[in-house]
């Protein structure tokens, strides 16, 4: 069965001790294979709705239902039963990399394959011949073959964010959420990054939704965008209705928290950007 609809949330809400609304009733789509730019300055709540789709982050017991790959994910402010399971399908890059930096590069991949192995496996590091072929190919199809057996500490910011995303390739996940992936990186790394989303959105078909504060990355990398301001979805369309002026409509004095201007001086390879 082909999934139109990769993503679903509906009402969500989520409230943090002492009262302050980080989601307020916040409800939209994402159909299979949608590459979605979540904007917003800092404290829009894009961080808690990225967590909340991949079940790090439960949403008010009153109300709130996400639901992912045609299974709910969580529903009145708790997760399903088989979350676990659900998770094998979604990665998640964060700007921190959550690397291992004393492990070699192969080995944090392979800890993409943990949820599917057998505890004690996982625990000890044991794999076998063919999931390490999976890994490196892994590391090959994001250019870092080369530094597999190199510790982690040695990649730069964008090498080691290029690994996450190995991470999630072998763990054969069909979402990925990615929160404020170059949010740390210069524009080289950031360009290679975003290039890589791209590509992996056009040649595997995996869908992605990206948080981003930068408002040219969104327009040149993603086809659609949901806006988020103060916990609540103020916009949902395409990215080329980001103007200047219909920002500041949208976010007030507020948009000088954003970036507007392109920190890249170059477009993404037609190859990338041409239909899948």
């Amino acid at each position: 069965m082909v999934l139109d609809v990769a993503v679903r949330v509906a009402k969500a809400d989520k409230t943090f001790p002492g009262g302050r609304r980080a989601l307020r009733g916040v409800g939209f789509e994402v159909r299979a294979g949608e590459r979605v730019a979540l904007l917003g300055a800092s404290g829009s709540g894009k961080s808690t709705l990225i967590r909340a789709l991949c079940g790090l982050e439960t949403l008010d017991a009153r109300g709130g239902e996400v639901a992912v790959l045609g299974r709910p994910l969580q529903a009145g402010g708790r997760l399903a039963d088989d979350i676990r399971v659900q998770r094998r399908a979604i990665g998640v890059i964060f700007q921190q990399f959550n690397l291992v930096g004393r492990l070699p590069v192969l080995t944090n991949v392979l800890t993409g394959l943990a949820p599917e192995l057998p505890l004690w496996r996982a625990v000890l590091g044991r794999f076998d011949t063919s999931e390490k072929a999976r890994a490196l190919d892994a590391l090959d199809a994001i250019g870092l073959a080369e530094q597999a057996f190199q510790r982690a500490s040695t990649l730069s910011g964008g090498q080691q964010q290029r690994a996450a995303i190995a991470r999630v390739l072998v763990q054969g996940a069909q979402l990925l959420l990615a929160d404020e992936p170059v949010a740390s990186l210069d524009p080289e790394s950031t360009r290679r990054v975003m290039d890589l989303l791209l590509q992996i959105n056009r040649e595997r078909g995996m869908t992605v939704i990206v948080s981003l504060h930068h408002v040219a990355l969104a327009r040149r990398y993603c086809e659609r965008v949901i806006a988020l301001r103060d916990g609540e979805l103020v916009f949902d369309g395409p990215t080329r209705q980001l103007t200047p002026a219909f920002l500041r409509d949208l976010y007030g004095t507020a948009v000088e928290e954003l970036e507007i201007e392109d920190p890249l001086s170059e477009p993404p390879p037609m190859s990338l950007l041409a239909a899948a």
